[in-house]
């Protein structure tokens, strides 16, 4: 495992738009002068307020993915009964241990939809997103200490759009808009958090058990047994990471585990939970995915069709205890890791410039955003919708400043 202040992450994608672009109205050709660019704030973010900068930290990826005859057919070290890819050896759940860099540019600013007759003209904020995650795991040692290899990356957006109350009639929401290199894109949306709850967040368990398609009715498979040695999975012998307690049968019944976990010592002080849906429910509209020719398929079947995302999010302030060392004016800033909550923890680094001398050692309190999320993209194949699970915990990758209020 990395070291306190320390994250083995893919580099950051470079996400940024050009200075002087600004989405604006086109009234002024007819005459309209638009309003000076400081006479009207931009329209609120929301929650997505807590969307700036770069997060990276790790997590887990686990997904049945349909398994081909010759010659792509994925074979394993241990023979697998029936072969591949015959019966229930026609799919291969890969798990994944992950790193993973979240970026995001500067807000878009004021984005106006038009309204018809009764309905206004609406104004909507958002922030644009770059998702890179890469397969980390190690088999040697059974640990999230291998050589990076990119099994994800993704583009999007972050909106906030404003309540209407003629067409629709609804709250404020969020949507998140994305493309997946595989052939998939998805719009997810959800009402928008109106409040923060105290202490850390609630997260419940997620089943990755496929069910036959229409239907809630399970239909477990032998690769979810991390006890067996020859079943098509990737890895097979899952022994190494058993006894590191990095893949474990509670977290193959229950991936959200590695959320917990990751929580384990730390002190959550604040938390504001959504979850965005491309299959919202009443009162919400709209949403949906959309998937190339060859994952939709033919009359056949599909290859691998996503029919459905949900993903929830957990936005936490997270309250750390510091100690600041001896300090004279005119000294350099000093960079200080948080303490690590639990051992191989991954904490953020502050930027600390005392107001004045500090003579002794002294703790100061601070915070950091931290991101937690749990996602399900139900994918549709041989009859059955297989849960693909992605789940990370992510940390400023920049070094923090600690308030001025840090001191009093």
């Amino acid at each position: 495992m990395s070291t306190a202040g320390t994250l083995k992450v893919t580099s950051p994608v470079s996400l940024k738009l050009p200075s002087d672009f600004k989405i604006n109205e086109v009234d002024i050709k007819i005459g309209k002068e638009p309003p000076p660019p400081s006479a009207e704030p931009s329209p609120p973010l929301g929650v997505l307020s807590n969307f700036t900068g770069n997060f990276a930290g790790h997590g887990l990826n686990t997904i049945f993915r349909p398994n081909s005859g010759p010659p792509t057919t994925t074979t394993f070290p241990n023979p697998v009964n029936p072969p591949a890819p015959q019966g229930k050896s026609e799919n291969v759940l890969e798990i994944n241990l992950t790193s993973e860099t979240l970026s995001f540019a500067q807000p878009l600013g004021s984005i106006p939809n038009r309204g018809l007759i009764t309905q206004n003209d609406i104004f909507l904020n958002g922030v644009p997103y770059t998702q890179v995650i890469s397969d980390i795991l190690n088999p040697a040692t059974g640990k999230a200490d291998g050589k990076p290899i990119g099994i994800h990356f993704e583009s999007g957006l972050w909106m906030h759009v404003p309540a209407t109350t003629t067409d629709p009639v609804i709250g404020d929401t969020l949507v998140r808009m994305g493309s997946i290199p595989h052939g998939t894109t998805i719009n997810a949306q959800c009402l928008a958090p109106s409040s923060s709850t105290a202490g850390p967040p609630k997260i419940p368990a997620v089943d990755m058990t496929p069910t036959l398609i229409g239907s809630t009715t399970l239909v477990p498979f032998i690769s979810q047994d991390a006890s067996k040695t020859d079943t098509p999975r990737i890895p097979q012998d899952l022994t190494k990471f058993i006894a590191a307690g990095t893949i474990t049968q509670d977290i193959l019944t229950d991936p959200n585990t590695v959320l917990r976990n990751a929580n384990v010592g730390k002190n959550i002080t604040e938390t504001t939970t959504f979850k965005v849906s491309t299959t919202p429910e009443a009162p919400e509209l709209g949403g949906g995915t959309a998937n190339i020719a060859f994952l939709q398929g033919n009359a056949s079947g599909p290859n691998a069709s996503a029919v459905q995302m949900t993903a929830t999010f957990w936005i936490e302030k997270v309250e750390h205890k510091i100690q600041v060392p001896v300090f004279k004016p005119g000294q350099p800033p000093l960079r200080i890791p948080a303490p690590e909550p639990h051992p191989g923890a991954h904490v953020p680094t502050f930027v600390v410039h005392p107001p004045h001398e500090i003579t002794q050692p002294r703790t100061i309190t601070v915070t950091s955003t931290q991101i937690q999320y749990s996602q399900n993209v139900s994918l549709n194949f041989n009859g059955l919708t297989w849960p693909h699970i992605s789940c990370a915990t992510l940390i400023p990758t920049e070094d923090q400043t600690v308030p001025p209020s840090a001191w009093n």
